[in-house]
């Protein structure tokens, strides 16, 4: 894999990140205490949504390298658990390119030891923020081909983007650069599903510098203006293609959807 050529900024440990705090949920150990800080201080609930979305993304990736899409970019990847997402698709398809991408300095040094492509891939590494849309497609056409269709991953990412900072017009720009065919995966933090949770969870994050911006359904419905949802369209995280058929998924508190770009 490559790298960003440009050199890496130094890692903030005094202030929190919700990379390495989404980390601390899954159990990793590549946090720091204030970090944990936060964490300790969420609900129950956040560590069950953190491993709802995580299988969230397991299920719609294998389902789109099943269908031959052979092209993701990452954007938001947080620090590489795994599986991460290019293992998860190169099981289907070896020869698949993925680019990751975060704003988190400490993903760059995990993402040189641990994001390690099938020797018929390609995977690559961009230290980049989803609010500079134009560099991360910039480097992404290096190596992927956006004459052929891309899997755009948004993977609860875009509730860490307020209103003031356009989130509908950052997603709207990038899904304006793939080819059509292409598919746009995306999941969300509810404002509506669990109000009381999600207004301790907002409150929390806020007391560790970190501003929410959770989303009721119909605002996160227009994450997918013009395009075309798959089955089963915007649901929660667990009922998007539970893996067990006829039971009925535990509750979350996370939207999630697929859909093709036309």
């Amino acid at each position: 894999m490559t790298t960003d050529p440009q050199s890496a900024p130094q890692i903030d440990t005094g202030r929190a990140h919700p990379a390495r705090v989404y980390d601390w949920l899954l159990g990793g150990k590549a946090n720091y205490p204030v970090d944990e800080a936060v964490g300790e201080k969420l609900p129950a609930e956040a560590k069950d949504a953190a491993r709802q979305n995580r299988q969230f993304m397991h299920r719609a990736a294998t389902w789109l390298a099943g269908r031959g899409i052979d092209q993701f970019l990452d954007v938001g990847t947080g620090i590489p658990t795994a599986p991460n997402l290019h293992q998860i698709v190169q099981r289907t398809v070896p020869g698949a390119k993925v680019v990751h991408t975060d704003n988190d300095p400490i993903v760059l040094r995990h993402a040189e030891a641990l994001l390690i492509s099938h020797p018929d891939g390609v995977t690559d590494y961009i230290q980049a923020d989803v609010r500079q849309p134009e560099a991360i497609v910039e480097h992404a056409r290096h190596v992927l081909d956006f004459g052929r269709p891309v899997a755009l991953s948004l993977i609860a990412l875009m509730h860490f983007i307020p209103d003031e900072q356009d989130a509908h017009g950052i997603v709207r720009d990038l899904v304006a650069t793939m080819p059509s065919g292409s598919y746009l995966v995306l999941s969300h933090a509810a404002s509506d599903l669990y109000p009381e949770l999600a207004a301790q969870v907002t409150a929390e994050y806020a007391k560790g510098g970190i501003k929410l911006g959770f989303r009721t359904r119909p605002e996160v419905a227009r994450f997918f203006d013009g395009l075309d949802l798959v089955p089963p369209g915007l649901v929660t995280a667990t009922e998007w293609n539970p893996p067990a058929p006829g039971e009925t998924p535990e509750g979350s508190g996370i939207y999630a959807a697929v859909a093709r770009i036309p």
